[in-house]
């Protein structure tokens, strides 16, 4: 909603500098979302005096002129206008300024002789008007001065963000009770009485609602005997500071009141409609099955039956809210105006504005809703200004079919509970004073302490009583209510024990070297396949109602297809190093589900290398360990007991680069580099670790208290042992045996080496093992190690069928 400033300022008076009345309406929930000046497009146009007019040798239509702008030299200017003689004032456009629609003014040659300027027409200001001539300005306009400051055309502009809820916005003299409500002043709402003579309109005019449903009041005029021509200047300035382009006189006045009042208008050409019984028989129904209408904009466009319709008995001749028919428009041949002003339902508007991707500043009020009270009064002073500006007669009376007329809603506000809610100690009268600005009719039951208040048909966002104390505190200044903290018990917030561990994975994930990110829940369904993944047996999609596209339909059941679209993303943009983790809901169903499985899931990607390469060291590809890694140190933070990495086959990542993690005997997730084939269907680049993980699984699991070990006070004694085991045999399964075989004295079991290859059998490999033993009491002995490292040897070697190498 555009609001200018001159305007607003005839409907109240307005003393706050612009900047303090935009924080005043951001506080009272009227945000303000710019504030532009307009006519600035003046800058370089100054008012000229005609020195000479002589007629151009080269050019029968054309005059060679000498104006004085008040500067320098007088300009020379050739002119094709015929309205204007030596000695007048006009508005000269310089060379360099740029008028509206962003025409500049250069110095040219026209039929050989220079042009310094352009002397301008109404039109050419953007002011409306004639444009057969030049704008002559009256004689004493002062020479050389700027065109806007003479004019006073220069208007600061706010444009409002307006709720859904408040249509009543959406109008000047909506906006007008605002400010008057927040500053104190008084609003001057307009109110016509046109000049009415002639037959009466229903003796010519006749109006049916098929539809109440969708139609709950149809109002029309007639006037009589209008010429078709330009807006005065102020007319075409107005509409022009409220966003919509000047035509003619007849639909500037329907847009002027449109946003004056916030009723949309529509005027038809009487002439055009058909006659029944000797009157224009005007319907409200819904369109036919392949009805057909060629609107305002030359669409030939087929109707959804259903579709709301302005209808005589030769079909339909408008979208009702939306737009006009091309055979029922007002032309420079139109002589009786057929004023409409409506009340149409908000969905049906909505549903065929955007069908047929017809969006206006009318269908965008009706879609908000338009008080039905009010149709009268917009229809009334429309012709009234149709009267006064299109020399038309007003036609007696109003068709008005009202069906079903809305009452306003009463309402109790007692002003104890609204201090209760609000902390504060408003008074009764403040109180009262406060709904009665806003144009609420207020009056006092009992003992006074209880404000009966009437709400106008305009405020359909007033249905409770917490409705007013809304209304009241936002006005009052919500600034202005006292900070206090929540009295009583267990109103202290914390967070609860998930939470604090979700946000040490957070943290751990962070002090591992990763990025936090944040994908999109709703995914491809192609996703699946481009992943390699499968849904588990029963289990579809979740499916969105009403996706946004196609591309993001469903839910996501795993965050890896975001992570890699986020990998791609870097690499096309020149970062190869990605380090990326996610923490986010995954979704999952199952047939007869009413809602679906949620669970927290914790997922990472890894690419390129950890740093670049430098004079101190190069760089190398970041790898299964590298993950694997990540895991161990969240593992270790969470204090997880019995958890292990083992090997396992999965479709979306590389063989024998692909584990699931387990603990406590349960999968909790998986670890692996990416099938390149994966990585390319996401157009990234391989390699790329990437890990998923059951969070709320590793939040069940985890131990706040970690096991404490006493830092050694006697030394180690280490053997290093190579076995020869079968390629089948993993090194998990071995440590496993030995940690088993070994006993207390066993302290630390690492592998330092695989070998395959000479001296080693075919389909067998080599793991060599740093075994250490340590009592906690003594320093060992060899004697004392030695029986039980033999022991634990023969054990693992019967466990694996695996042997000592030699």
């Amino acid at each position: 909603m555009l609001v200018s400033m001159k305007w607003l300022k005839e409907l109240v008076e307005v003393d706050l500098p612009v900047p303090e009345l935009v924080d005043r309406l951001d506080m009272t929930g009227t945000a303000v979302e710019a504030v532009t000046t307009v006519g600035e497009g003046f800058e370089g146009v100054v008012v000229g005096r005609v020195l000479t007019k002589e007629k151009h040798p080269e050019a029968d239509k054309l005059s060679y002129c000498t104006v004085d702008v008040g500067a320098g030299q007088p300009l020379r200017i050739v002119c094709g206008a015929t309205n204007f003689e030596a000695g007048d004032r006009v508005p000269v456009a310089c060379v360099g300024a740029t008028l509206p629609g962003g025409f500049t003014i250069k110095k040219a040659k026209l039929r050989g002789l220079t042009s310094e300027g352009m002397m301008c027409s109404a039109p050419e200001l953007g002011l409306g008007g004639d444009g057969s001539g030049l704008l002559v300005l009256p004689p004493d306009a002062p020479v050389g001065v700027p065109f806007a400051e003479y004019r006073g055309t220069a208007d600061t502009v706010l444009e409002l963000e307006v709720t859904p809820n408040r249509p009543d916005c959406l109008s000047m003299t909506g906006v007008a009770r605002e400010v008057a409500a927040i500053t104190g002043a008084t609003a001057q709402v307009p109110a016509s009485v046109p000049p009415e003579s002639g037959q009466p309109a229903a003796a010519s005019v006749s109006v049916e609602i098929a539809d109440p449903e969708l139609c709950p009041r149809y109002t029309a005029r007639l006037i009589r005997g209008v010429r078709i021509g330009p807006s005065p200047e102020w007319l075409a300035a107005r509409v022009a500071a409220a966003g919509a382009r000047p035509v003619n006189n007849i639909v500037d006045i329907t847009n002027y009141v449109m946003f004056e009042l916030g009723q949309p208008l529509h005027a038809f050409d009487a002439a055009t409609l058909t006659v029944r019984d000797g009157r224009t028989a005007v319907t409200v129904r819904r369109a036919r099955a392949g009805e057909r209408l060629i609107t305002l904009d030359g669409q030939d466009r087929e109707l959804d039956a259903g579709m709301l319709v302005i209808a005589d008995d030769s079909g339909a001749v408008a979208l009702a809210g939306v737009m006009g028919g091309e055979a029922t428009e007002v032309t420079e041949a139109t002589v009786d105006i057929l004023l409409e002003s409506a009340c149409f339902d908000p969905s049906s508007v909505s549903v065929t504005s955007r069908s047929l991707g017809l969006i206006s500043e009318a269908s965008s009020r009706f879609e908000r809703g338009v008080d039905p009270n009010g149709c009268v009064a917009a229809a009334d002073r429309a012709a009234e200004l149709m009267a006064r500006l299109a020399g038309g007669t007003v036609a007696p009376g109003v068709v008005d079919a009202y069906p079903r007329p809305a009452a306003p809603v009463e309402l109790e506000l007692r002003v104890e509970r609204l201090n209760a809610i609000c902390g504060t100690g408003i008074p009764v009268g403040e109180a009262a004073a406060i709904l009665t600005s806003l144009g609420l009719t207020v009056t006092p039951h009992g003992d006074g302490e209880v404000l009966g208040v009437v709400v106008p048909t305009n405020r359909p966002d007033l249905v409770r009583e917490i409705d007013l104390v809304e209304e009241v505190i936002r006005v009052w200044g919500m600034e202005r209510v006292p900070a206090t903290l929540p009295g009583g018990r267990g109103r202290i917030g914390h967070l609860t024990a998930h939470q604090r561990w979700a946000r040490r994975i957070d943290a751990t994930m962070r002090a591992a070297g990763l990025n936090e990110t944040m994908t999109y829940a709703f995914i491809d369904p192609a996703d699946l396949g481009r992943t390699r993944m499968s849904l588990g047996e029963g289990e579809p999609f979740v499916e969105l109602t009403n996706p946004m596209s196609g591309e993001q339909a469903v839910m996501r059941w795993s965050l890896l297809p975001g992570l890699l679209r986020s990998v791609s993303y870097n690499q096309r943009r020149g970062v190869p190093d990605v380090h990326l983790y996610e923490t986010g809901t995954v979704f999952a169903t199952s047939a007869g589900r009413k809602l679906p499985r949620e669970h927290l899931s914790l997922a990472g990607v890894l690419a390129g290398s950890w740093s670049r390469p430098s004079w101190h060291g190069g760089e190398w590809d970041l790898d299964f360990f590298d993950g694997k890694g990540v895991i161990e140190a969240l593992a270790e933070d969470l204090s997880l007991d019995r958890w292990s990495v083992r090997a396992a086959d999965l479709p979306w990542l590389q063989p024998g680069r692909s584990a699931e993690v387990v603990v406590r005997g349960t999968v909790v997730g998986w670890l692996g580099e990416v099938d390149p084939r994966v990585a390319e269907d996401f157009e990234a680049d391989a390699p790329i670790v990437a890990f998923e993980l059951d969070a709320d699984a590793l939040i069940a699991a985890a131990r706040p208290a970690k096991t404490y070990v006493e830092v050694p006070r006697h030394p180690a004694v280490t053997f290093d042992v190579a076995l020869v085991v079968p390629e089948q045999v993993s090194a998990e399964r071995v440590e496993q045996a030995m940690r088993k075989a070994g006993g207390p004295l066993l302290d630390s079991v690492r592998l330092f080496d695989v070998y395959r290859g000479s001296g080693v059998a075919a389909g067998s490999k080599s793991l060599a093992w740093a075994l250490s033993y340590r009592a906690p009491d003594r320093t060992l002995t060899d004697e004392e190690v030695r029986p039980v490292h033999e022991k634990l040897l023969r054990k693992v070697c019967g466990a694996v069928d695996g042997e000592v190498r030699g």
